[in-house]
């Protein structure tokens, strides 16, 4: 204790030893931290991992993968430091694609008819609506005034039977434009407050088809299939996932701010808070303004109701150039029919391009056996040559396969109906044989399980005649 002023003198040395104590504590404290900031890297890349590359929609496309599906790799993770320049990238080149629109309809509908057989009037419809649709859109991107602007979406209904390509349309006009792309079934929707997904789902699904970047998702594609399976029901009473999701889905395909995280999704919740306050600041929503939604569905009893109303006041008699098949009924529904069918009044208004497909005929299935890209044929010629033998087909025999297809009445799914009971028995025996080349005539459709007794016979037959040659 010093005796002037009273307070306690430090003992010798005392000075440099509070130093060193405090500089401990400074660098304890600093390692601490460190290791703080170690362990919320960690955490937030095990939770972004989780929710961003945990699952994947096998029907969503992505911009940057060129239309085509993505699986379980994480390829719609949100991008790290690492990736942070390839992200960018990618979304520079996304952006940069759809603000060099320059398609023409011809163009579109010449690389929809490589793949599917039929359906010009569909083909031409979807062609025009995208041109007008990317073209707003381009305008919008070169300039931010057309953003605020009043525009009628043309969004799209497409009716018709089973198997005619609808979804193979969306399907192939998504790849080629290379824009993000998700696919859902209605089916699987209810209205809000109740067991099942949300339609606000949808718009999410297409934020991780662009990678999680919501600027790209804003301008994607939403194909909804089934739409005429949540028709409203009123004998139902409350119909929780038909005249509700009508009410839900409208809103999306005007004009709707969508939230980027599920308010019931624990996951991304908690995703969200560990990336909060990171390098790369995430858009908590996204705009359904300029989200293009087309609808399908085979609305098999409007047609019925078109029929009935098209034949009003003749007796025993049907228009001229409609034939039992229908599809030409479905070219004539109105705004009327498809409210007597269930759909809501604004849903409907909600969808100004309607168009119908055709159902597929005899030569048509043959056409797509032969011609399309898409083939199911060349699935079962790669099956085979899988073993080491060559498929052929006669044209008869190909006609032969399309007649049977058609009276499945389930379009082009037939054929493979069809191809799986030709083929079946086929490709159980004959890798087992020496046989090396199958040609598959009309007489071996009509009856394939004579034909291969006899070609195993055949078989075994020179399978001896080898075995004396060599094995005296």
């Amino acid at each position: 204790m010093d005796g002037k002023d009273g307070k306690e003198t430090p003992p010798e040395g005392g000075g440099e030893g509070n130093n060193t104590i405090n500089g401990n504590n400074l660098e304890g404290k600093a390692e601490g931290q460190s290791s703080s900031v170690n362990l919320l890297e960690k955490l937030r890349e095990q939770f972004t991992g989780l929710f961003f590359g945990g699952f994947a929609d096998p029907e969503i496309f992505t911009a940057s993968q060129g239309g085509r599906p993505h699986g379980h790799d994480g390829a719609d993770r949100a991008p790290t430091e690492e990736h942070g320049n390839e992200s960018a990238t990618e979304k520079a080149s996304a952006l940069e694609g759809i603000s060099k629109f320059s398609m023409r309809p011809q163009d579109i509908r010449d690389y929809l008819q490589r793949f599917v057989i039929r359906q010009e009037e569909a083909k031409k419809v979807l062609a025009v609506t995208i041109c007008d649709h990317y073209n707003h859109v381009r305008r919008c991107l070169a300039s931010p005034k057309e953003l605020i602007r009043d525009y009628g979406k043309p969004n799209v209904l497409l009716l018709g039977p089973t198997g005619v390509g609808k979804t193979y349309l969306i399907r192939n006009l998504a790849k080629l434009l290379g824009v993000p792309f998700v696919k859902a079934d209605a089916t699987k929707f209810t209205e809000t407050g109740y067991v099942g997904n949300d339609v606000e789902e949808m718009v999410r699904d297409l934020v991780r088809a662009a990678n999680g970047d919501v600027e790209l998702a804003q301008y994607g594609i939403i194909f909804v299939d089934e739409i005429d399976k949540i028709a409203s029901n009123e004998a139902m009473g409350r119909d929780v996932s038909g005249r509700g999701v009508q009410v839900n889905l409208l809103k999306l395909m005007e004009d709707a701010e969508v939230s980027c995280v599920a308010p019931n999704d624990i996951t991304a919740q908690m995703s969200a808070m560990v990336t909060f306050g990171g390098r790369r600041h995430r858009r908590e929503s996204i705009s359904t303004r300029h989200i293009l939604f087309i609808v399908s569905g085979a609305f098999d009893r409007l047609n019925e109701l078109v029929r009935r109303r098209s034949s009003a006041g003749s007796i025993g008699f049907t228009k001229k150039g409609f034939d039992d098949g229908g599809e030409d009924y479905l070219r004539l529904a109105t705004t009327a029919d498809f409210v007597q069918f269930g759909l809501e009044p604004e849903f409907i208004g909600r969808l100004p391009v309607r168009v119908a497909c055709e159902h597929l005929r005899k030569k048509d299935l043959a056409q797509i056996l032969i011609s399309s890209e898409g083939s199911i044929l060349r699935q079962y010629e790669k099956d085979f040559e899988g073993y080491g033998i060559e498929l052929t087909l006669t044209e008869e025999a190909i006609y032969a396969i399309a007649g049977l297809a058609e009276e499945e009445k389930t379009g082009a799914r037939g054929l493979m109906t069809v191809l799986e009971r030709l083929f079946r028995d086929f490709k159980f025996h004959l890798p087992s044989t020496t046989i090396r080349r199958l040609n598959i005539t009309e007489e071996i459709v009509r009856d394939p399980t004579t034909a291969l007794r006899k070609l195993l016979a055949d078989s075994s037959a020179q399978a001896e005649d080898i075995q004396r040659i060599h094995f005296p």
